[in-house]
């Protein structure tokens, strides 16, 4: 088994460093001994934007993902989370990927929740999400154990404002979800409801799943299981990888730094 620390890098998709914080005392708090983790946002070349709410927003976002995966690859890291409940071009940066795996909240969520019941509800801040969320719910393979979608009328920038108002309205929806639509696990689907789950756990009685904890543990097991077992992501059929001579050819992905803020929590 490797001694040496496991490189992890947990982006925060948006081109500003608001929720660094967060997940700075997230990841301080639940992280392994032997995992270094670098906390990163995106350059603001792109947009200053705080959120991805909107497809708009999210296809902006979209090359700094690409750009910071091959990024983190090159520089050696063993795993990658993309800190966006969407999956945000999750199977984009994977192509790219080289021998670093790369997980995201909501696949890592799902996983997690259903190693611990039989169905899911999520849990989600505005109506407005419902729509792509259960497209990335299909696109994974997990319709039939969705027990719903419910929103609690709060944008990203909004769960950390206040917290009574916050838990209020997660628990009024999570109590909803299980006791009316019969859920048997509950995931919080934004990374930004970090600091909740276990008052929500305590209060309705199943498994509630924090989607940042949830794909950072994920890429936590991602990373041993490559540096210890060699297990790295295919690149036969449709896990190809465009070449880099042609990526070099069609000079995309060239700046150097796709980064703005960087956190290491070693």
């Amino acid at each position: 088994m490797s001694n040496t620390k496991s490189k992890i890098m947990y982006l925060s998709p948006v081109g500003v460093d608001s929720l660094d914080d967060l997940f700075y005392q997230m990841i301080s708090e639940s992280k392994n001994p032997n995992s270094e983790v670098h906390i990163t946002s995106l350059d603001d070349r792109l947009g200053s934007f705080s959120h991805v709410e909107f497809r708009s927003y999210e296809a902006m976002a979209t090359p700094g993902i690409i750009h910071a995966t091959i990024a983190a690859a090159e520089e050696g890291f063993d795993a990658f989370v993309i800190g966006c409940f969407y999956d945000t071009a999750l199977f984009d940066a994977r192509e790219v990927s080289d021998k670093m795996v790369v997980v995201a909240p909501c696949h890592s969520s799902i996983e997690t929740a259903l190693s611990l019941a039989n169905n899911f509800a999520i849990i989600v801040g505005r109506r407005k999400w419902v729509n792509q969320m259960t497209n990335t719910v299909v696109e994974h393979g997990y319709k039939e154990k969705l027990a719903g979608f419910f929103d609690v009328g709060m944008g990203v920038d909004d769960f950390q404002k206040d917290h009574n108002k916050t838990i209020e309205a997660l628990t009024k929806a999570s109590i909803d979800a299980v006791e009316n639509h019969h859920a048997e696990s509950i995931i919080l689907g934004c990374t930004a409801e970090f600091g909740f789950y276990k008052d929500l756990q305590k209060i309705v009685g199943v498994p509630v799943i924090d989607p940042s904890l949830a794909s950072l543990k994920k890429a936590e097991q991602a990373a041993e299981l490559k540096k210890n077992f060699n297990l790295v992501p295919s690149r036969k059929w449709s896990c190809e990888s465009p070449s880099k001579k042609e990526i070099e050819k069609f000079k995309l992905f060239a700046e150097k730094n796709p980064f703005g803020n960087r956190i290491v929590v070693s």
